[in-house]
């Protein structure tokens, strides 16, 4: 049995607006869930978060095989072309907004903030710009997979005002990025394993600005996520509704065994990643990032994986089996789930210093250089915590390669200071 989705979507225009220039879309059909936030008053607002969300729904509903091919056979290909999908029906959006605006006075200017989350079998891709969001709940924990596109967000990733200032500052409702205003947009774009039992939020910020991400958990416990919509709804109502609301609540659910063996794979994969050290600054919407870029391989008993001598551009974590690594012919280790090979390959073409071969079937999680260096150009602060990692990681080999050889250098004194043979 495939995992399944059910939805479930609210919009409210609030305690102080008299339109509601929010939309939203629920098509389980498509697996598509949509999240707009229009601005631009005398009800462009409204126009443009419409629009964005027909545009979109028509030309992903045009390609959704694209979707199929990624739930189906999840290649760097079929992932690229599922994330070009929806940055595509985003742009064809934008610039739709855009031309209606030019041809209308009284639609100068008006734009919408754009989230979507758009399923192929037990992937989504998540498409982003402005300050919606989307959050995922998943294993009794609340992630935010979206950075928001604002004024008061850069400051804060660049450092230049603290978490108190950003809160304070009246420059926190300004956007940087917006569907509409101009004639392309840049659009975020992020493919995330589907598990059975993740819950996906997608908002409008006349939720999130009255709801902490860390009071989400809270909020929705105990309730049925069929109630979640007017419960996000009531509660900025209750502290405040300054603007319009908007919450969709996306449920995953699957039973059988090759969904049970995806979903522990999926958890594997994260698992592993966690713990090695080149990733150990990366937030979890990075590592999901680094994920999205990575693809599996398995390996029979026996077969070599890496060899000695050979160069190679890989970074290897076993999922599940066992392995192997030679030096010379000679086996010196082994790695079981969770163990991980060939990262200074994410460096530079070096020969492999050892062989790694397969001891019993075995599955692998692989991330090449060129992959990981098109996400570091597209993602600049993942860059620097990748690149500081790196850093650690070769200061620690450094010192360890000091220490056994100062050992070394006293082992080979004392054994010339011993000479119980030597000419008187």
């Amino acid at each position: 049995m495939a995992l399944t989705t059910e939805a479930f979507g609210l919009t409210d225009v609030g305690r102080r607006r008299q339109h509601n220039e929010d939309a939203m879309l629920v098509d389980a059909a498509l697996g598509l869930y949509v999240v707009a936030d229009g601005m631009g008053g005398h009800a462009a607002g409204e126009v443009a978060s419409n629009r964005a969300t027909e545009v979109v729904k028509q030309h992903i509903s045009a390609n959704r095989h694209l979707l199929k091919d990624l739930g189906i056979n999840p290649t760097p290909d079929s992932r690229s072309a599922a994330a070009a999908l929806v940055e595509v029906a985003v742009q064809r959006a934008c610039a739709d907004i855009y031309r209606t605006a030019m041809s209308d006075a009284t639609k100068r200017g008006m734009g919408t903030t754009f989230v979507c989350l758009a399923v192929g079998g037990n992937k989504g891709v998540i498409g982003h710009v402005g300050d919606s969001r989307v959050y995922l709940v998943r294993h009794g924990q609340c992630h935010r997979l979206t950075e928001d596109h604002t004024l008061v967000a850069a400051q804060l990733k660049a450092g230049t005002i603290t978490k108190d200032q950003a809160a304070n500052s009246q420059y926190r409702n300004v956007i940087t990025r917006a569907v509409g205003i101009q004639e392309s947009v840049q659009v975020d774009t992020l493919i995330v394993d589907l598990v059975p039992g993740d819950m996906f939020i997608l908002c409008s910020d006349g939720l999130h600005g009255y709801v902490e991400d860390e009071e989400v958990l809270p909020l929705i416990a105990g309730i049925a996520p069929a109630d979640l919509p007017k419960r996000f709804i009531d509660v900025a109502n209750e502290r405040g509704g300054k603007d319009n609301i908007t919450a969709v609540v996306v449920k995953v659910a699957g039973e059988g065994s090759s969904v049970s063996e995806e979903s522990s794979e999926a958890q594997s994969r994260m698992e592993a990643l966690r713990k090695i050290p080149l990733f150990r600054h990366l937030t979890y919407k990075e590592q999901t990032a680094v994920l999205s870029i990575a693809t599996t391989r398995t390996y029979p008993a026996g077969r070599e994986i890496v060899v000695e001598g050979q160069p190679g551009e890989e970074l290897f974590v076993v999922i599940r089996g066992r392995v192997a690594i030679e030096k010379n012919g000679v086996e010196i280790a082994e790695l079981r789930a969770g163990g991980h090979f060939g990262e200074m390959g994410l460096i530079d073409n070096a020969p492999r210093s050892a062989t790694v071969r397969a001891t019993e079937p075995t599955r692998t999680m692989v991330i090449s250089r060129p992959d990981l260096m098109g996400l570091m150009k597209r993602e600049s602060i993942l860059a620097v915590k990748m690149l500081w990692s790196f850093v650690q990681v070769l200061s620690d080999r450094l010192r360890a390669t000091n220490s056994e050889l100062s050992e070394a250098r006293q082992e080979l004194a004392v054994a010339q200071a011993i000479a119980p043979f030597a000419e008187e």
